[in-house]
């Protein structure tokens, strides 16, 4: 598979990426809050996936919808007898009580959709609006929550405020900038110093799923295949090696400030994701399972923090070097990203337009609204960078993806650039960029192996 150009049906998948908060990713949820293995389904009774795209950040003036597509399962797959029905509990402003508001079924739409309207006096509340979920099967004895957390960690919309208009143009694929380095590199297969592949259920292989590079320029490399990191300090054309007691699945990986491993294995059907603490030697330091199908793992102001499937919220998993449990994790939920400075990042992908706010306790301090002609797929990367930020998306068109590089400042767009995806081996979701200080690490592979790009921005941090 070429590196630059890749089948439709790639790109396809590639325009409905949306990863929660960062890439307007569509969460599924099911009743027991992980992967439902329908297969072990002895009961009639049936399995609800709900799938809610949240309004994050609001414009002015803008009419806010509720939606949610809802797909009723039964062991027998006789849909007939499954009705669910939803109702949304929604309030002004970050605390309060919640009004009910009925969830209506969409007769236009394909699926079983359920629509609400906010009103007009709760969207435009300057503090904007709180609401989660809930969701009842026929027999009523069916309840999901959405977010998990429920009014204890409500889903939440925030108004852009005074925001920073930037109009791309249309991309030109083709015109991408060379890296100013390539600080690790590393050859597919089984040997000391390589990487290891997989076959994944997707048609490419899966390898070398995440990375991280620290404060020093350390580059560390899962190597999930072979349970180890790869690591190459400053200057290093050789890698060493660190094992680690992983179960060897698709994977995410951070590297915190005190040089400790946080590794997020991926979920199954019969194990939910968990998340893994590992000593700068390797030690493990122990693990917890996630409160749901868990994606990304960043470091926050205290510690890990984990994006969760299907609430699409931020929760943490650790406070202090304590392993927090799921009911705990639930509670802590949040839609912005827990920044260690201090604040939340919170993005929104929606068609072809990006939005992204810096808030400080419920108000949006700056925010950006990014628009393109081009077709916008996921958010690879969203980072504070001195008072601006450092945002990475994937433009795609019918046969050709790359991604862009935009550099944001106060008052808009300071410099951008294209790399190319380079993504020819399978990842854990949004894991191929880093933000390092000034400089942006890229995750590259291609049929020969895996890479790690520099790219300096030279912007103060």
């Amino acid at each position: 598979m070429s590196a630059t150009h890749v089948p439709h049906r790639r790109l396809v998948g590639i325009a409905g990426l949306v990863l929660g908060a960062v890439a307007g990713v569509t969460a599924v949820l099911d009743a027991g809050g992980a992967a439902a293995d329908r297969s072990s389904v002895v009961d009639a009774a049936p399995v609800l996936e709900v799938t809610h795209l949240p309004p994050l950040l609001t414009a002015r003036g803008e009419r806010v919808d509720l939606r949610y597509d809802v797909y009723c399962a039964p062991a027998d797959d006789d849909q007939d007898d499954c009705e669910p029905s939803g109702t949304v509990f929604l309030r002004a402003g970050q605390a309060g009580t919640f009004d009910a508001l009925p969830l209506r079924v969409d007769p236009s739409a394909a699926v079983g959709r359920y629509v609400a309207t906010v009103p007009s006096d709760i969207s435009s509340s300057p503090s904007g609006f709180s609401y989660y979920a809930v969701f009842l099967g026929s027999s009523g004895s069916e309840e999901i929550r959405l977010p998990a957390g429920g009014g204890d960690a409500p889903q939440r919309s925030l108004p852009l405020g005074r925001v920073t208009e930037v109009t791309l143009g249309s991309h030109v694929f083709g015109l991408t900038r060379a890296p100013d380095a390539v600080v690790a590199r590393a050859s597919w297969g089984d040997h000391a110093g390589e990487v290891g592949l997989e076959q994944g259920r997707a048609p490419a292989a899966i390898g070398a799923t995440s990375f991280d590079v620290d404060s020093h320029g350390t580059v560390a490399v899962l190597d999930e295949a072979h349970k180890r990191i790869l690591r190459w300090r400053r200057g290093d054309d050789i890698s060493s090696q660190l094992p680690l007691e992983i179960n060897g699945t698709l994977a995410d990986l951070a590297v915190g400030d005190d040089g400790r491993f946080y590794v997020l294995d991926s979920a199954t059907a019969s194990r939910p994701a968990r998340l893994h603490a590992f000593g700068p030697d390797g030690s493990s330091l122990g693990s917890v399972a996630s409160a749901e199908r868990a994606a990304q793992v960043r470091i926050g102001p205290d510690g890990p923090v984990v994006l969760q499937q299907p609430s699409g919220q931020w929760m943490e998993a650790m406070d202090r070097g304590a392993f927090l449990a799921p009911a705990a994790q639930r509670a802590s939920g949040r839609p912005g990203r827990p920044l260690p400075s201090g604040g939340q990042l919170v993005l929104l992908r929606r068609g072809e337009e990006i939005r992204a706010g810096l808030v400080s306790g419920d108000r949006v301090t700056r925010s950006w609204r990014i628009t393109s002609p081009t077709p916008l797929a996921e958010i690879q990367l969203a980072e504070r960078l001195g008072a601006g930020l450092v945002l990475v998306a994937r433009v795609y068109s019918s046969d050709r993806d790359e991604f862009v590089v935009l550099v944001l400042g106060p008052t808009g767009l300071t410099r951008s650039f294209s790399v190319p995806s380079s993504d020819w081996a399978e990842t854990a979701p949004l894991s191929r960029f880093r933000l390092v200080g000034s400089s942006l690490y890229q995750l590259t592979s291609t049929p020969l192996g895996i890479a790690v790009d520099r790219f300096d921005l030279e912007v103060k941090p």
